[in-house]
């Protein structure tokens, strides 16, 4: 037997850190910050009955050794900032979020302005009450920038990995090389974005992030592939095998997924609606695994008329699948932006960007109790 020696491999850090979880002196400022948040939120409305403000913050130091020889080292720092306000009038309750994140220390906070954040959340919470009952029926949709990326994610992007394309689980498994989307579709996955909230240096079985084109003018030209899922699938390895922790096996998973930005306005988008729905900020869901059948809550939603966003609805849900969606996409916007969220499945909860411009869906079954 051949001795292998070690080769203790070095990557670049894209995700500097200035202020760690172990920095003196955080606790003080982090109270003062949710103090300032607490403070606007109830002074923005007497309908404000509870507030809520969270600071997230953990480090994971990950080593890897394998039988190849790689060893490889990487800390990763992740804070988050949530929230959350209630509002209320008479017998009426609404709820307000919001919670950015980055794999960054506290120096984030720097760039998050408490008291803006706090009215984020506030301000959705107070224009749900008294909202219109949101019209039901099929409807185009406009579902504006960053975490209206949460249907992507969960209704397509799970179905991209090998986890699912190898056991033939995905709708997806035998369409590479074929149109699954709107030709104005692009999406990708990557790791690389200095300091995103699902960047990383190197995926947990030491292979480097790298950029992963998933769909290119509407075409499937990629999925996510760990180690597993190259042995089963023949596909080559994307530094897409992530886990929670050592208590789990590397598995394929997303890390910041989004489509592309496009040439598209917002107003121009809103111009070529008659009737329909602006999905301003998506809520929760549930999704089928194996199909991409989706059903989505919108947390903040307005009834588009005439090219026009109008009034405030309320109760609206998008019913539909990924792969249906994807073909009823007509319209991509110039404004990309990225949204932090928890991503589960096998291999555990791991911090995954969801994230697209404001898109226009020609068609899709809207939920609302009008």
């Amino acid at each position: 037997m051949t001795a292998t020696a070690f080769d203790f491999t070095r990557f670049t850090d894209r995700n500097p850190v200035t202020l760690p979880l172990g920095a003196d002196k955080l606790l003080e400022q982090k109270i003062a910050y949710l103090h300032a948040m607490d403070a606007a939120a109830r002074a923005e409305s007497t309908k404000v009955s509870q507030f809520s403000g969270n600071a997230l913050g953990w480090e994971q130091e990950v080593e890897i050794f394998n039988s190849e020889g790689l060893q490889v080292a990487d800390r990763r720092h992740y804070n988050r900032i949530m929230a959350q306000t209630i509002a209320m009038e008479g017998s009426e309750q609404s709820v307000g979020y919001e919670a950015p994140g980055a794999m960054m220390g506290w120096e984030h906070a720097a760039l998050i302005d408490p008291r803006e954040l706090a009215l984020t959340a506030t301000r959705q919470a107070l224009v749900k009450l008294g909202a219109a009952p949101c019209p039901s029926g099929t409807l185009p949709v406009i579902m504006e920038s960053g975490f209206g990326g949460v249907i992507f994610h969960e209704a397509c992007g799970h179905l991209l990995e090998t986890t699912s394309v190898a056991k033939k689980a995905s709708v997806f498994h035998d369409k590479m090389g074929q149109l699954i989307a709107n030709p104005v579709v692009n999406a990708v996955d990557e790791g690389l974005q200095g300091n995103a909230w699902g960047s990383i240096n190197v995926d947990d079985e030491g292979m480097a992030a790298q950029h992963t084109q998933l769909i290119k003018d509407g075409v499937l030209t990629g999925f996510l592939v760990d180690r597993m899922g190259a042995l089963k699938t023949g596909y080559a390895r994307t530094g897409s095998g992530r886990r929670e922790s050592y208590r789990f096996a590397p598995a394929s998973r997303m890390r910041n997924t989004y489509i592309e930005a496009g040439n598209h306005s917002l107003e121009e988008m809103l111009a070529t609606v008659d009737h329909g729905i602006y999905a301003k900020r998506m809520g929760g869901g549930s999704v089928q695994p194996g199909t991409g059948e989706f059903n989505f809550n919108v947390q903040e939603a307005y009834l588009i008329e005439r090219g026009k966003v109008t009034r405030p609805l309320k109760s609206a849900t998008l019913i539909g699948t990924g792969p249906q969606v994807l073909k009823e996409i007509s319209m991509v916007g110039r404004d990309l932006a990225l949204s932090a969220g928890m991503c589960g499945s096998v291999s555990g909860s791991i911090p995954a960007s969801v994230g697209q411009p404001p898109l226009k869906v020609d068609h899709i079954l809207v939920g609302g109790n009008a």
